[in-house]
C-alpha cells in the first residue's frame, strides 16, 4: 500500500480499494508451495476459486479486482518472489463512454453554489483535475498562470489558470486562510470523500447526480468539441498515451466533419468550387 501511494501515485480511495479486494480474496485464493528444478522456493496462486466467488459481479468489477491481484503479484515478483498465476485469464470488458455534464448544467450549478463550491467546480471544470490531485494541491503550486499538478505515477503538468479562477483562489484565501493546500480544515487538507460529497450535494440542488470525474470529462468533451488537439487535451489531462483519451471523448459529428471538410484536399477544391459558383 505504501508502494502505491508513494512510488505509484495512486490516490486514497485507489488504495483502500486494492486492500480491500486483496484481504477478500486472500481467503479464497488457493496458495501452492512449488519447488522447480532450480531448487529455489515458488507459489502458485491458484484465483479459480475468488472468481467463483466474485463470478456473479458486472464484468467491469471482476476486471479491476483481478487488476488489483496482478499489480501485488508483480510488486513481489519486482522483489525477487517467484509466483504464478492460475486462472488469470483477462475477462472482456465493452468499453463505454462516461457521461459529460453539459456547460448549462455547471452554470446552473454555479448560479447556487457559495463560495467554496464554486471554486471547487471550476478548479474541476477548468483545469480537468482529478479529484485526488484538487485534494492535495498545494499553495505553493498555484501562481497567476500556472498550476502544477503532481498526478499519476508522480508525473508532473502544468495547466493553464484562468483570470477568473485566480481570482476566485484569492478571495477564497482571505475569508478562508490556509497554510499549505488549497482546500484545508484545521491545518490538514480536505480529503477526498469530503470534496466529493461537497460536489455531488451542490449538484443535488439543482436535481443532478454529477461526479468530479464527470466534470473531467466534460472539461476534456468542451475542448475538444471546440477543436482543441487531442495530443494537447492528452497533456492536459495527464495521460500517458493518447489512447486513453479516445476512449472516452468523443467528437460531434459536425466537428468531424469540420474537420474533415478543411484538412481534405479534394474537399478543399470542391468547397472552392461551390464558393467561385
Amino acid at each position: 500500500m505504501d508502494h502505491l501511494t508513494q512510488i505509484r501515485g495512486y490516490s486514497d480511495l485507489t488504495v483502500k480499494t486494492y486492500a480491500m479486494v486483496l484481504d477478500e480474496a486472500s481467503s479464497y485464493i488457493n496458495t501452492e508451495e512449488e519447488t522447480p528444478s532450480s531448487q529455489s522456493r515458488g507459489y502458485l496462486l491458484n484465483l479459480n476459486p475468488y472468481r467463483l466467488k466474485i463470478a456473479v459481479l458486472n464484468a467491469k468489477t471482476i476486471s479491476k479486482k483481478l487488476s488489483a491481484i496482478r499489480s501485488f503479484v508483480a510488486f513481489m515478483q519486482e522483489r525477487g518472489e517467484k509466483i504464478t498465476l492460475k486462472g488469470d485469464s483477462p475477462i472482456k470488458v465493452a468499453k463505454t463512454l462516461p457521461k459529460p455534464v453539459s456547460h448549462e448544467h455547471i452554470m446552473e450549478a454555479l448560479d447556487v453554489a457559495d463560495q467554496q463550491e464554486r471554486l471547487l467546480v471550476l478548479m474541476l471544470y477548468t483545469l480537468g483535475l482529478r479529484i485526488s490531485e484538487l485534494s492535495s494541491l498545494e499553495l505553493k503550486n498555484i501562481d497567476k498562470e500556472w498550476v502544477r499538478v503532481l498526478g499519476k505515477g508522480n508525473k508532473e503538468r502544468e495547466l493553464p489558470l484562468l483570470h477568473s479562477t485566480y481570482a476566485l483562489i484569492e478571495n477564497y484565501r482571505r475569508d478562508f486562510p490556509s497554510i499549505k493546500f488549497l482546500f484545508e480544515k484545521n491545518g490538514a487538507k480536505l480529503s477526498e470523500n469530503s470534496l466529493r460529497y461537497k460536489l455531488t450535494s451542490l449538484f443535488k440542488k439543482v436535481s443532478l447526480h454529477v461526479t468530479p470525474h464527470m466534470l473531467r470529462h466534460s472539461y476534456a468533451t468542451q475542448l475538444l468539441n471546440n477543436s482543441a488537439r487531442i495530443a494537447d487535451v492528452s497533456e492536459l489531462l495527464g495521460h500517458s498515451s493518447m489512447a486513453t483519451t479516445q476512449i472516452y471523448t468523443k467528437l460531434s459529428s459536425v466537428l468531424k466533419m469540420q474537420n474533415y471538410q478543411s484538412a481534405h484536399p479534394l474537399a478543399k477544391e470542391q468547397n472552392e468550387t461551390l464558393f467561385s459558383d
